[in-house]
């Protein structure tokens, strides 16, 4: 998968809210430009295997990560760091 340059301040902000359990891919896709599958292989890239394998089996199947699947929409904590 081709992943675009980024600097590494960028790479670890995608990273911490990939990690975020409430920040739905959608956002990291609307404020940085990369899809799930982009965010998937850039996690897999910067993080060692362990921590990868952790974080696959955290996101897989939470709803909270699709704003589609999400049983809410208000009161949705917004970083000072986050675009939208």
């Amino acid at each position: 998968m081709k992943l675009p340059l980024l600097d590494s301040e960028i790479i670890d902000r995608i990273i911490e809210m990939a990690w975020e359990d409430r920040t739905p891919f959608e956002v990291i896709e609307k404020q940085f430009g990369l899809q799930e599958k982009q965010v998937i292989a850039l996690m897999r890239r910067e993080m060692k295997a362990s921590s990868f394998r952790m974080w696959r089996e955290r996101v897989t199947g939470r709803k909270s990560k699709h704003l589609q699947k999400r049983e809410f929409v208000a009161g949705r904590f917004k970083s000072a760091n986050q675009k939208t």
